[in-house]
């Protein structure tokens, strides 16, 4: 049977199973919907483009499947579901790897976060995210980094030291810092630091900041706006206490072994209580996939969507209605 009389027959909607997540994530959240503002950013003159709705959709799967541009090219011509998802035709000729970078670029950080904001407000609407208990911690994204060649650069520039002063003037990120853990444990690149409703699992608040940026500090990008809030000891200090404060949030933090407020019982439940948060984020991918601090943003604001995408159907929910401005 040659391959128009196949298509005769077979349908995209037909070749693509019942129960596929795919059917899930379209049914839970409309995501043309969710992108109509940025619609402007695509013309109905001149030559056919793909929209806005279908390059979101793109977007959203391709950090779903943590996949890059040239992967994505080869995924959406070979993929029936992706095909499906993206609202493209059975036969229907689907971007080359070129277009999704383009379409980050049209998009830019400041329009994927109003998109992450819309689909906040939204969740918050659903009563979904409450901000009665909230989880909040950080995590280290590592920047493509070559140690020995850029330290030969620094050498050859005359530049004594390696720190946070001289590699962003040999590195190719030139925002990106060093971090560290503790002495042993250290890196170079950005902080991504979250907020997760602790009563739906979902992201409510988001933000990357160069690695040498101290929790405390990252605290104010996404501290609620009421509630308790648990973290780790990293977030015990004065400034981190006194944002917790402003926002009027109870601090549920771990304290250090030092500090003579320590009462080692509560804090051992506190460990517990934030537990299954931290196992979520620790399966992440800690790769910067681009170079530059709002670019990273970008990155992190479209790996929370996913996330919250992915949480919607664990819990069940049926459709939240997306919230016009």
């Amino acid at each position: 049977m040659k391959r128009d009389q196949i298509e005769m027959f077979a349908t995209l909607d037909g070749l693509v199973l019942a129960d596929h997540p795919y059917r899930k994530f379209e049914a839970v959240v409309d995501l043309c919907a969710l992108a109509k503002p940025p619609a402007a950013l695509y013309s109905d003159r001149g030559r056919p483009e793909l929209g806005a709705g279908r390059a979101f959709r793109m977007l959203v799967l391709q950090f779903l499947e943590d996949i890059s541009d040239r992967e994505m090219e080869r995924f959406m011509r070979e993929n029936l579901a992706a095909k499906w998802f993206c609202g493209f035709g059975l036969s229907e000729k689907t971007p080359d790897h070129s277009f999704f970078g383009d379409f980050r670029k049209r998009l830019g950080t400041k329009g994927l976060m109003d998109i992450f904001n819309r689909l906040r407000v939204s969740l918050k609407a659903a009563g979904l995210i409450r901000e009665v208990f909230t989880f909040v911690d950080a995590s280290q994204l590592v920047s493509k980094f070559s140690n020995w060649s850029d330290r030969d650069k620094a050498i050859a520039k005359g530049l004594e030291k390696f720190n946070n002063e001289t590699a962003p003037r040999v590195a190719a990120d030139k925002q990106a810092r060093f971090g560290a853990k503790n002495k042993n444990k250290y890196w170079y690149g950005y902080k991504e630091h979250a907020s997760v409703d602790m009563q739906s699992g979902l992201v409510n608040k988001v933000a990357a900041t160069p690695a040498n940026v101290d929790d405390a500090k990252g605290l104010r990008h996404v501290c609620p706006d009421q509630g308790a809030v648990y973290a780790d000891k990293g977030y015990c200090t004065a400034p981190a206490q006194r944002e917790l404060k402003r926002k009027g949030c109870h601090s549920a933090v771990i304290k250090k072994n030092n500090m003579a407020a320590k009462n080692r019982d509560k804090d051992r439940w506190l460990s517990k209580m934030r537990a299954p948060y931290e196992r979520v984020f620790s399966k992440r991918s800690k790769q910067v996939r681009y170079r530059g601090q709002a670019k990273v943003q970008f990155q992190v604001a479209c790996t929370a969507i996913g996330h919250n995408l992915k949480r919607l159907v664990v819990l069940g929910v049926d459709k939240i209605p997306i919230v016009t401005a």
